[in-house]
């Protein structure tokens, strides 16, 4: 692959945005990291200030990956950024916890579609990290609930290119992961069924396929896609919502 080749990783210090970096440049692939630090194995960064409003990171965002890109366009941006925080309706930090989400995965998964809709490759992919839990009612989280059900409906507005502001052709989609086997879930649950968690280098592979060897892919994502990954037994399927 020539490093024309680029991708955008929005949340590449996370455990999932990581394993993303450093497949793509293990695969000579370009690669911007969007975060709130900087990943040393991206051949270039984008820092974002989280004391920013969801406007100023907007700004801010878009300028540095116009400056960073040079005229050049994106082959696929992969929004990966997110995090976890519970809650019900009673909880103290009820408030609290819905207004981080929704600034984890709301504020970012925006931010990436606008990315997209400027910076994106006709036919590009533009891939967001749902929940699947997020398809049902989640009240011991409400707030992760609500946050991941509106990356679910922005992917579905994103849909059709015609109406979205997308470029032609451009392929929005969702992963809606149970549970990813990341090094902090196995702290916090070292009990856990490990079996039944996506592994991270599923997903780095899967993207990479899709992206840069379509031609070898039998189950391209639609457009508007809602892709739930399913492991069992460290098997991984994929089913559509």
């Amino acid at each position: 692959m020539a490093l024309s080749n680029k991708v955008l990783i929005y949340g590449g210090r996370g455990a999932l945005g990581k394993e993303l970096v450093d497949f793509f440049r293990s695969k000579n692939i370009w690669v911007l990291n969007v975060d709130m630090s900087e990943s040393e194995a991206a051949n270039s960064n984008v820092l974002v200030d989280p004391l920013q409003s969801w406007v100023e990171q907007e700004k801010n965002v878009l300028n540095g990956v116009e400056s960073v890109l040079n005229g050049d366009k994106l082959d696929a941006i992969l929004c990966v950024a997110g995090g976890w925080a519970g809650g019900n309706a009673s909880n103290k930090d009820f408030i609290k916890n819905a207004d981080l989400v929704w600034k984890q995965s709301v504020w970012t998964s925006s931010i990436s579609a606008k990315i997209g809709a400027k910076f994106l490759k006709p036919s590009g992919l533009l891939q967001f990290t749902g929940a699947a839990a997020a398809v049902e009612g989640t009240p011991g989280m409400i707030g992760y609930g609500m946050a991941k059900a509106a990356v679910h409906q922005l992917v579905k507005s994103l849909a059709d290119y015609k109406t979205s502001g997308l470029p032609e052709n451009a392929v929005p989609f969702a992963f809606l992961p149970v549970t990813l086997d990341t090094p902090m879930n196995r702290k916090w649950m070292p009990k856990a069924d490990h079996s039944t968690w996506t592994p991270l280098s599923f997903i780095a592979e899967k993207l990479f396929g899709w992206i840069f060897e379509p031609e070898k892919c039998g189950d391209l994502p639609k457009a508007g896609a809602l892709l739930e990954l399913i492991t069992k037994d460290g098997k991984t399927e994929i089913k559509q919502i």
